[in-house]
């Protein structure tokens, strides 16, 4: 038992060591770094510049002001760019499996996804999530909304509960490439498309794909739900009043769901034998 408990405080000691290593080898060549960074924010950026475009057109979308899609596109991605840098490396996990460096990790007296989540840390991947608070924080101010004590507690657990459910994404995406080594896209299409479909209102979507979003992949609980409630808005599909306070319990079932599929993956995983 005493084992047991230990293994996440030795996870975290792995990880914190292996993510060092990386960084540190990075931040080397500091020039390279800065505009490696400059350059991702500035492409991740191109995705509020559309919504930009688009509002340039229109005065509302679906029904939805501009500040309030920007408070959608800023929780979605502040929450998405703080999971894909903590776990965004568990994506190439395929290419490890299919070219046999995976069981390397195996014999290490390490948990293997802290290895594998630590694996070549990429820290320009801040740019995304930096990007992301930025519209946040104009966001927050632009948008008519009441704020008290509840409301303002809502927003930083609603990012960290979003970044908890990406994760999960990552995770279970990652465990999938056990199986089909060559998924690294099926991946993207839930974790990037995940996140660029909720940049939107639900009201521009259709009722089935809505309903997905929200009791399927629930994805919809990293912003939708908790807007609505700063806003003042109904919730998508006439969800329960108190649904908006729901992200806590949703990323930790979703954390203990991508656990267990993680360590189903790793249990069929099956040497190459390179």
């Amino acid at each position: 038992m005493a084992w047991g408990r230990s293994r996440p405080v030795e996870g975290l000691r792995a990880y914190r060591l292996i993510a060092g290593m990386w960084i540190r080898s990075t931040l080397t060549y500091r020039a390279s770094f800065a505009l490696t960074v400059c350059g991702n924010l500035l492409l991740s950026g191109l995705d509020f510049v559309a919504i930009l475009l688009m509002f340039a057109q229109v005065d509302a979308l679906g029904g939805w002001t501009l500040p309030e899609v920007a408070l959608l596109y800023g929780l979605s991605v502040t929450a998405f760019g703080i999971a894909q840098l903590a776990f965004g490396s568990v994506a190439s996990l395929g290419g490890r499996v299919r070219d046999g460096s995976f069981d390397t990790l195996l014999v290490r007296p390490v948990p293997v996804l802290a290895q594998v989540a630590a694996d070549r840390f990429a820290l320009r991947r801040l740019g995304r999530g930096v990007q992301g608070s930025v519209v946040l924080g104009w966001a927050l101010v632009a948008v008519d909304v009441d704020w008290g004590v509840v409301k303002v507690l809502l927003v930083p657990v609603t990012v960290v509960c979003g970044a908890v459910i990406f994760g999960s994404l990552f995770v279970a995406g990652g465990a999938f490439q056990f199986l089909a080594q060559d998924a690294s896209e099926v991946q993207n299409a839930f974790t990037y498309g995940g996140t660029t479909l909720l940049q939107y209102p639900p009201t521009v979507f259709g009722r089935d794909l809505v309903r997905g979003v929200t009791f399927v992949l629930p994805l919809a609980f990293a912003n939708w739900v908790p807007a609505a409630y700063l806003l003042g808005r109904p919730y998508p599909l006439g969800l329960p009043e108190g649904a908006a306070f729901a992200a806590p319990l949703v990323a930790v079932v979703c954390a203990a769901a991508a656990g267990a599929v993680w360590r189903a993956g790793l249990r069929s995983y099956r040497s190459t034998g390179s």
